[in-house]
């Protein structure tokens, strides 16, 4: 096998293309070991191909060419050492990342299987609902007392927050609203609390507590001005039944499929509150 090889031979040899080595030669971490000064021909020894390797190998540990070529020029073990560290480090974060994405996709293909099997809207269920925890915010206004151009605003003002307490906007999806029990029994559409569900494994804090497991009375509906009225057809039903209502009532958005309808929000919603039963 001959030692010297035009850049092509060099190329194929080494599964690499020619235009990846003229970039290694550009940025100067592999340069032909000659010119012919006649032909303008470049020419790399097959001693090289250690170099090359090392490049290579550099770039699938996550390095940038700036990154190799630094090292490379220092010859420095401890700043290689210091580099692969950082990378660790970088790669931890992206597999986190990965990890939260992951489980959102989850919850979206659980939202969207939910919506195709729910009940119909205005059927009202009793169902058992596992642990949840969420993370919430206090408003200033009674978003009832308005239409939904507020409900938007506050919306608005929930991703604001979860961006201010750097929580990953993964979870602003789906989000909910409380209604305390007394103001449930009482017909009192009165809330000033708005919430995104997040991971069992988030990390505590003020602003988030879990909701725990139980049956719940449920009902469904595909209309935010409508739910008023079906809040209280909840609350018939319990009644009706002899049903005790032992929490708080929560509006939880099953789905939203805006790619549908661009001039607004499109929900399907499920009322729900804890019961007792006596």
């Amino acid at each position: 096998m001959k030692s010297m090889m035009k850049i092509g031979e060099m190329a194929q040899f080494n599964k690499v293309s020619i235009p990846t080595l003229r970039l290694y030669d550009k940025v100067g971490i592999l340069t032909p070991c000659y010119t012919d000064p006649e032909t303008n021909y470049r020419y790399y020894s097959i001693n090289q191909k250690a170099r090359l390797d090392m490049i290579q190998y550099m770039k699938e540990l996550g390095m940038s060419l700036g990154e190799i070529k630094s090292i490379l020029d220092s010859g420095d073990i401890q700043q290689i050492e210091d580099t692969l560290i950082s990378k660790k480090r970088q790669v931890r974060d992206e597999i986190s990342q990965l990890r939260l994405r992951m489980k959102a996709i989850d919850r979206t293909i659980e939202s969207v299987e939910r919506f195709r099997k729910a009940p119909t809207c205005g059927m009202i269920t009793i169902e058992y609902i596992h642990r949840r925890k969420i993370y919430s915010m206090h408003t200033e206004v009674n978003f009832y007392d308005y239409d939904i151009s507020m409900y938007e605003q506050i919306l608005s003002e929930l991703k604001n927050d979860i961006i201010a307490h750097q929580v990953p906007q993964l979870y602003y999806c789906n989000a909910g609203t409380i209604l305390s029990r007394e103001n449930f029994l009482a017909r009192r559409m009165i809330s000033n609390e708005i919430f995104v569900f997040v991971d069992d494994d988030f990390p505590a804090g003020d602003l988030v507590r879990r909701i725990d497991s139980g049956m719940y009375a449920c009902i469904y509906l595909d209309r935010f001005e409508e739910e008023a009225e079906y809040a209280g057809r909840l609350l018939e039903y319990c009644k009706e039944h002899s049903y005790q209502v032992c929490g708080d009532y929560i509006c939880e958005v099953l789905t939203e499929f805006n790619v549908f309808d661009s001039e607004k929000r499109s929900m399907f919603l499920r009322l729900q509150v804890p019961l007792k039963f006596r």
